[in-house]
């Protein structure tokens, strides 16, 4: 009886959390800006780093089951990016496939994008891939029209299993370039192996002499610009899949 009991309580938990409801008593939780949930490979962060951020609270039982309740005012500047992040530290030339697959619960306010950000060559270069977004979010780009809107750089290229429009940018420090998925979306898989095949193919990768860049990291999250009154965000579903 105390097996039924314990599978049907297990099955209650993964509904919740396919649903985007926080579980009553997850594994892990944080109010610290930099607290850290690691496991299996990956480490969950909570992650608030910008300016003038407010209250982010982090919960998770795993990297592909967590989520934050973020309340930080809608004013300029990301203020956090929660995220789930796996470690490769491999050349692209050794990475025969890095393939990943994601579902996520975002409220109908505030000002975020969910997107990977990808970090190759000890953070030279930052690849996000946005796959929704809502509020006063923009890429960074190299110019603007007269409408104060970012330049793309390729419109409507299909790489890596989705069709993105493609900015290209420096925040100072290192290169970004932004994929935006042209119909944003909550679920999906992405290659991303073949994206970053594709960046070096355009030669972008100008930084490394052959293009051969190092693999650092893979995260998937949040990047948080505003979220007044406090906003729940989930991730259902997460893996990366590196061969």
């Amino acid at each position: 009886m105390k097996k039924l009991v314990s599978l049907l309580t297990f099955a209650a938990m993964l509904t919740a959390c396919q649903h985007g409801v926080r579980v009553t008593s997850p594994q892990w939780t944080s109010a610290e800006k930099t607290a850290e949930f690691p496991g299996a490979g990956y480490v969950v962060r909570n992650n608030v780093w910008g300016e003038g951020p407010g209250p982010q609270s982090i919960w998770a039982d795993s990297p592909a089951q967590w989520g934050v309740h973020a309340n930080h005012p809608d004013t300029t500047g990301v203020k956090a990016y929660p995220h789930a992040g796996r470690e490769v530290h491999r050349r692209l030339s050794e990475v025969q496939q890095c393939t990943s697959r994601f579902a996520v619960t975002v409220p109908a306010a505030g000002s975020y994008n969910t997107a990977f950000d990808i970090w190759c060559e000890q953070h030279a270069y930052e690849i996000m891939l946005w796959v929704n977004w809502h509020g006063k979010m923009g890429p960074i780009a190299r110019s603007w029209n007269a409408k104060g809107e970012p330049a793309v750089e390729v419109a409507n290229v299909t790489v890596g299993g989705q069709t993105w429009d493609v900015y290209k940018g420096t925040n100072g420090a290192n290169v970004v370039f932004t994929f935006m998925r042209t119909s944003p979306a909550t679920t999906g898989a992405v290659d991303i192996r073949a994206v970053l095949g594709w960046i070096k193919a355009q030669g972008w990768f100008d930084r490394h002499e052959h293009g051969n860049v190092l693999l650092d990291e893979v995260q998937f999250g949040w990047e948080i610009a505003g979220s007044p009154g406090g906003l729940d965000f989930a991730v259902n579903d997460f893996v990366v899949d590196v061969q």
